[in-house]
């Protein structure tokens, strides 16, 4: 994997390399410019800013509304031809057809006057693609009605020929239809209905409307008219949206024109198409034959608007993407130029904006470009303008370091200069997750999944949207790296693998006390375990184990106990170790912003304090390590160590430690009694005196220390006598804070860091804690389900048996012990760092730089086209 080096180490104008150390550890210095800019060259010029992407403009502007500013006519010709562009998008898309992908960097923005020639063509795109449109719909609406038409005549051809009417015997008190068609005459075709009283109205409804249709013709009619239904079996489609429709055929065959107006009045009111209906059957075939000729000359027509619009839609797709690049180009560079104010009646264009100082010298090249692009005469000038706002904060990442920064940017945005904690949080972060998630086993289930998206991530990258949850970790794909390599580490330390461990160079423990061999008498069981003596010397000849932890504790009884006491006491360690580090980094802070009063008057007791004495409990650690152990004979055997918590207990309390019954054998050889060395208690209450006397110094010294500066000044201004100084002086000085406010700020931090130590120091227990519970939880699922398939089942069904069981172990092992405890470490991790460690240092009241960029603005623009996009699939 080539880490690429020009993103970590950046280069101005001049060709010298950047100080790392401000890249890395430290936001860029950052300088307030102002930009004069010919009127002829101002586009160009912010054309060029916007592809390199380092300036953050400020509106000079901010009491002149939208509508008022001097560019808005070309904003708003920016959006109409955006809004064209969504037009032909959204016809696109429902054609289906392919929009042709090009590359934005390879876009650049077009000239002033190419606006028109674009705003032209686009215009013409539209103008012709909405005509196409509405002749096309006109057509299927033609089409629609031409069909609807001759399915009623079928229809009515067919019902009419089944049901014959004998003209010559009906009366008003015969039915209508006839059934007995024996009696009829076979001319009756001929015959027409004009003579009789019974009118007929045909015509197409919706089938969802149908039952309601009928039940109104009968309550409007009472029962006077015969209605005859028949279903369409075509398929139709509504003109305008492409819905697919239901429809049906009915016939109403009633008496007296007072019931047509009714009838014509319902069919309105279902909105029921109602077509002519011949009387006589010559008349109804001639006019079928008429409608299908029509529909075959309408179906040719249709072919070929088809074919002609999709000719102009596949055309649109080609320059879609390109167009959609330059209008809104264009668009982002005049949001710009409204921010910007006028001198000299216009002659000149200034506008102010925040640019790493690093890449001044690159940013105007990258102005005088585009001066000369646009042919302007008068150079443009950038100056830098003195100003004591909040400067924004700019720390330059990668794909490697983006995903740490924004892990300490989610908690607060460093101040301006103030030091970056991302970088320590890369080596950190994963180390202190590793210790919770310590199994080399599931380390490597996360390596498969974080170098699968490493290597796929160029085809992944637009398919990173599709899920929230798989974008989350698609961009943290190298913290996922890390936190897998460094959990195989820690879990070759443990010897943990999926709850079971490796002999990889044996074991040192001896087996002349266990018998390992199976007989009759002694046989072997798989669940046999032993405890484990480190005093017994037939069993443990002191040697250490030369990496990690021997595996035969993985069947000892005492276990548990064992690997408590350890991942305990290295918590604590590694817990003082990373407060330390950040009550240093703070000193960094104190010396950048020259604070120098702070060192002594807030680092110093905070170190002291801090080491002297949760830095001698992490000492005592270590003493107790070295001088007792199991082989050792008395006062160093292991029964004769003291208990650290109650040592520290005592020290607290002042108590002098009470003498064991069973320990008291532990020190007869010894000088110093009960205590592990000369001189303990002493050092002790020496160490909980300078502990308890640093409070009031982190209490009292910065509010006195400025109270004193005060007085000094105030003794400098009253010995002033020049009379043109106090009026300037009281109206222009900065408001001094009130001394109690200084003293509750202060009293409120001293006793946050107080205490914290100490709620901090024990927060860090949550490494012991969750690797704990991790470990049982992998060895609880071993136990339960794998080892039913290994124990229970035999022959050719236990090879069926562990197959699924197997395939349910590794289900709950990625779902549960990946998954939800790997979030869980995770976010345990994430505490530790936003509370116990950059709270000792970090303020976190900055906010970002925000630079004008097309990149930015073109990948904002994407994401909401594919939400629009979906809207429009749906």
């Amino acid at each position: 994997m080539d880490l690429e080096m020009t993103e970590v180490a950046f280069f101005n104008g001049t060709g010298n390399c950047c100080s790392v150390m401000g890249t890395l550890f430290k936001s860029e210095l950052m300088s307030r410019c102002q930009l004069y800019l010919p009127p002829e060259a101002a586009y160009n010029c912010v054309a060029e800013l916007g592809e390199l992407g380092l300036a953050q403009f400020v509106d000079l502007n901010p009491d002149v509304s939208a509508f008022q500013r001097q560019f808005v006519g070309e904003v708003k010709r920016c959006e109409e031809m955006e809004r064209t562009l969504r037009y032909v998008e959204t016809e696109i898309v429902k054609e289906k057809v392919g929009i042709a992908d090009e590359s934005e960097a390879s876009i650049p923005a077009p000239a002033p006057r190419e606006m028109v020639e674009l705003e032209a063509s686009l215009t013409t795109m539209e103008n012709n693609l909405r005509e196409v449109n509405i002749n096309y719909v006109a057509l299927r609406k033609n089409h629609l009605e031409l069909s609807e038409l001759k399915n009623m005549l079928r229809k009515t051809e067919v019902f009419l020929s089944e049901n014959q009417l004998n003209l010559q015997e009906l009366d008003e008190n015969t039915r209508l239809l006839d059934a007995d068609t024996s009696e009829r005459e076979k001319d009756i075709e001929d015959q027409t209905y004009s003579s009789m009283k019974f009118n007929i109205t045909g015509g197409v409804i919706d089938r969802a409307r149908l039952l309601a249709f009928e039940r109104m013709l009968w309550r409007v009619s009472k029962g006077n008219v015969f209605l005859k239904v028949a279903e369409i079996d075509e398929q139709m489609e509504d003109p305008g949206s492409g819905d697919v429709l239901n429809k049906a055929v009915f016939i109403i065959f009633f008496q007296g024109e007072a019931l047509r107006s009714r009838v014509k009045k319902i069919c309105e009111g279902f909105h029921a198409s109602v077509y002519p209906c011949p009387d006589s059957g010559v008349e109804r075939r001639e006019m079928l034959c008429g409608v299908d000729t029509r529909l075959s000359d309408l179906s040719t027509v249709l072919t070929q608007t088809t074919e002609h619009r999709h000719r102009l839609l596949v055309a649109a797709a080609a320059t879609l993407r390109s167009s959609y690049v330059k209008v809104r180009k264009m668009k982002a560079v005049y949001h710009v130029l409204n921010m910007f104010s006028q001198r000299d009646g216009g002659r000149v264009l200034i506008g102010e904006a925040w640019l790493p100082t690093a890449d001044i010298p690159d940013i105007r090249a990258a102005v005088n470009t585009g001066a000369q692009t646009a042919g302007a005469t008068i150079p443009p000038t950038i100056e830098k303008v003195h100003t004591t706002e909040q400067h924004p904060t700019f720390n330059r990442t990668n794909k490697y370091t983006g995903g740490f920064q924004s892990l300490v940017d989610a908690y607060g945005v460093n101040t301006y200069r103030e030091v970056n904690p991302s970088v320590y949080t890369i080596a950190t972060f994963p180390f202190l997750f590793a210790v919770m998630f310590g199994d080399a086993g599931h380390g490597a289930i996360m390596l498969t999944a974080s170098l699968w998206m490493i290597i796929k991530e160029k085809s992944l990258e637009s398919k990173r949207n599709i899920s929230e949850i798989f974008n989350i970790f698609f961009g943290g794909r190298y913290i996922v790296f890390l936190m897998s390599i460094f959990s195989i580490y820690t879990g070759l330390i443990y010897n943990d693998i999926f709850s079971k461990s490796f002999n990889i160079f044996g074991s040192h423990w001896s087996s002349k006390q266990m018998s390992f061999v199976a007989t009759n008498s002694t046989p072997l069981s798989l669940g046999m375990s032993y405890m484990l003596d480190p005093k017994d010397n037939n069993s443990y000849h002191s040697e250490p184990y030369p990496f990690g932890v021997d595996p035969v504790w993985q069947s000892a009884t005492n276990k548990i106990g064992f690997l408590n006491t350890y991942k305990m006491k290295i918590s604590l360690i590694f817990g003082v170790i990373h407060m330390t580090f950040g009550v240093m980094l703070s000193l960094w802070n104190k010396i950048s912003k020259k604070l120098y009063h702070q060192i002594f008057l807030e680092f110093i007791p905070q170190i002291v304090f801090l080491l002297g004495i949760f830095g001698y409990l992490v000492t005592m650690i270590f003493i107790k390590w070295v001088m007792y152990g199991a082989n050792k004979a008395d006062p160093f055997s292991e029964h004769c160590a003291p208990n650290l918590l109650i040592t520290f207990i005592n020290m607290m309390l002042m108590k002098k430690a009470d003498v064991d019954i069973k320990m008291d054998k532990c020190h007869t050889s010894l000088n110093y009694e009960i205590y592990m060395y000369p001189g303990q208690d002493e050092l002790q209450k020496m160490l909980l005196l300078i502990g308890v006397l640093m409070v009031p110094i982190m209490l009292l010294g910065k509010p006195l220390f400025i109270m004193y500066r005060r007085r000094q000044a105030r003794a400098r201004y009253d010995s002033l006598r020049d009379e043109l100084l106090e009026p300037q002086q009281e109206e222009g000085g900065p408001a001094e804070e009130d001394f109690g406010e200084i003293m509750i700020n202060q009293g409120i931090h001293t006793i946050e860091y107080v205490l914290g130590s100490v709620s901090h120091t024990a927060s860090y227990l949550r490494l012991w804690a969750l690797s704990l519970a991790h470990a049982q939880l992998s060895e609880v699922l071993w136990s339960m389900v794998m080892r039913i398939a290994l124990a229970s089942f035999k022959g050719y069904a236990g090879a069926i048996a562990l197959y699924l069981i197997f395939a349910f172990w590794c289900m709950l092992t990625i779902s549960i012990l990946c998954l939800m405890e790997g979030l869980s470490a995770f976010l345990h991790t994430l505490r530790l760092h936003w509370v116990e460690f950059q709270s000792k240092f970090y303020e976190g009241a900055g906010y970002l730089f925000m630079p004008f960029s097309f990149r930015e603005s073109l990948k904002q623009a994407a994401e909401d086209d594919k939400e629009v996009l979906k809207t429009i699939a749906k």
